[in-house]
């Protein structure tokens, strides 16, 4: 309830507008993208929490340390070892799997620069655990961002990649010239092998 009072807030005094389509029913891998901001953060927490979400997200583990470590556990986030990238897919699986309900927060494109690929944990994600994906947005050209559409991956990744890509082909984020593209390594191999 205070998380929606405060999110009620946040919205009506923000120059950002929340564009949403509903949130999804059951759990869902939650793309956050274009991430070219540490704004992107404050925006996430707005948009869950004025919908009524909860969320967890995928964090370094440089960002759990200290005093920080307890606050952001508390806003949902999940600390990740960069040296062992692996573990985190099987980890969020296993919690999924355990019963615990959540919508889980991914920055495909990495930190806030630009980058050439996206990274594929998400997609992995969302096939083991067997989730769908909801594309959330920032787009500083409309000064609009919250959730688009929520679909079930395919397994055929350039064809979920080319729908996602069609969605954020207009979306800016809050800095532009940090975009990345939204494309995976793995592409390339489905690419030279057709």
């Amino acid at each position: 309830m205070l998380r929606q009072i405060i999110a009620r807030a946040f919205w009506t005094v923000s120059r950002w507008r929340l564009s949403s389509e509903p949130a999804p029913d059951r759990p869902s891998v939650l793309i956050g993208a274009p991430h070219t901001s540490n704004w992107d953060f404050v925006l996430m927490l707005g948009i869950a929490w004025r919908l009524g979400i909860d969320v967890r997200w995928l964090g370094k583990s440089s960002l759990f340390s200290g005093w920080r470590g307890p606050l952001m556990r508390r806003l949902g986030g999940i600390p990740v070892d960069r040296t062992d990238p692996s573990r985190v897919v099987a980890d969020v699986v296993a919690r999924i799997r355990d019963g615990e309900v959540f919508g889980l927060v991914v920055t495909p494109d990495g930190t806030r620069g630009s980058n050439a690929y996206w990274k594929s944990g998400f997609y992995r994600i969302a096939r083991e655990a067997q989730m769908p994906v909801t594309l959330g947005f920032v787009d500083r050209t409309t000064m609009t961002t919250g959730l688009g559409p929520t679909f079930e991956l395919t397994g055929d990744v350039g064809a979920d990649m080319d729908r996602i890509r069609e969605f954020y082909a207009d979306k800016s984020g809050l800095r532009p010239a940090l975009r990345c593209e939204p494309r995976l390594r793995e592409e390339n191999a489905t690419d030279s092998s057709s």
